[in-house]
């Protein structure tokens, strides 16, 4: 293969075009992979949106949740992250964030280096003057250099773990470090009951979290009931609350504190990255409960209603965004472990890469008729 087809979009709003950059050299310390599936997630659809806060290389390549083999490799490049061994037939994941591993937060605050000064991003290839760009996952192949790039990370997927399972890896991580953050400071004991809010991926996979980890009762919030909410009740979730059923906050709170009884729920989590959330799912919480942010990342708005209760309530706040370069190996063990206790095939709606597959796929996420929209350059080798 001479040339390498990737899914383009020369800017926010504009239709996915396919196009060709030529194949890379491997040198010593590099790898260039096979993309088996890559997911469709809320950052895509964030970029496409034009929320992206920094300048983008355009024509730009997106995708990131991304599971692939590898077919070929530098010599000097023997192992991942972890100490596995890497070779041709691999299988392999990249993160798309990774902390430098050098910088004041990366030395001194190690288990908050996911807010690294300098951190890579994708870090794939660096051919930003010759657009378009082997970048992103939504390719045919990917391309990795640790010499040029030292702070991006490789890890090695259990060879019996299949490449599209691989693409939720990423994403689980990120609810895995959130409960793990819950629990360092006390506040997600075994037994405990949790309110998620938004039924979206993260939302998903927050249930499947959540569970392995302790949680006694899962109750999610969000929407449509298909094929959302019928499938967080298939992952765990006791109970579901259909927000286009229950349409104000008020009616919200009072269906989730008649389903959870007593003093309202232990541990709320956003999950959907509406700027109401916040002020209501306080109000679902006992008091002293916890409520973990994870869904405001990007200028969503304004807070409109008083958060005085957070003092009032004696409530904590924990905000939690992605991970560290350890959560990562954790959370492939864990949906490693889990693998055949969740319908996690269930979740994922494949689309061909074409260029009306890539726009199908973008379109079914954006429209929630997916959970979660997967992209699969190569359907030969993804199961």
């Amino acid at each position: 293969m001479d040339d390498i087809r990737v899914a383009t979009f020369d800017g926010p709003g504009a239709a996915p075009v396919i196009r060709r950059v030529p194949r890379p050299a491997v040198p010593r310390k590099a790898a260039l992979f096979t993309v088996g599936a890559c997911g469709v997630c809320g950052t895509d659809l964030h970029i496409l949106a034009g929320h992206w806060p920094k300048p983008l290389p355009w024509p730009f390549t997106l995708g990131h949740e991304v599971a692939g083999v590898i077919a070929e490799i530098g010599p000097d490049l023997k192992e991942d992250y972890m100490g596995n061994r890497l070779e041709v037939g691999a299988k392999i994941m990249i993160p798309p964030l990774m902390p430098c591993g050098e910088c004041y937060y990366c030395r001194h605050y190690p288990k908050t280096a996911n807010k690294c000064l300098t951190p890579v991003y994708y870090g794939r290839y660096l051919g930003f003057d010759k657009a378009p760009h082997l970048w992103g996952g939504w390719a045919e192949m990917e391309y990795v250099d640790l010499e040029m790039l030292p702070g991006t990370k490789i890890y090695r997927l259990p060879d019996d773990m299949p490449l599209w399972l691989g693409t939720l890896a990423e994403p689980f991580t990120s609810c895995v470090r959130a409960w793990k953050r819950a629990q360092e400071i006390g506040q997600f004991q075994p037994g405990s009951t949790v309110v998620i809010q938004g039924s979206g991926p993260i939302g998903v996979l927050s249930i499947v979290a959540a569970l392995e980890m302790g949680a006694g009762r899962v109750i999610m919030v969000g929407a449509p009931e298909h094929p959302r909410l019928a499938l967080c009740r298939q992952f765990g979730a006791e109970a579901t609350i259909d927000i286009e059923q229950y349409r104000t906050p008020e009616e919200r709170i009072a269906a989730v504190r008649e389903t959870v009884g007593g003093f309202g729920a232990d541990l709320v989590m956003d999950c959907s990255g509406h700027p109401s959330a916040g002020p209501e799912g306080i109000e679902m919480l006992r008091d002293g409960g916890t409520y973990i942010e994870m869904g405001q990342f990007t200028d969503a708005g304004s807070i409109t209603t008083s958060w005085h209760r957070i003092c009032t309530k004696d409530i904590t706040i924990l905000g939690s965004w992605a991970f560290t370069a350890d959560d990562i190996w954790t959370g492939i063990q864990m949906l490693h472990r889990a693998r055949d206790r969740y319908p996690f095939a269930a979740m994922q709606t494949r689309f061909p890469f074409t260029e009306q597959g890539v726009a199908d796929a973008v379109a079914a996420a954006q429209q929630m008729r997916a959970v979660k929209a997967t992209i699969v350059p190569h359907p030969d080798i993804v199961d």
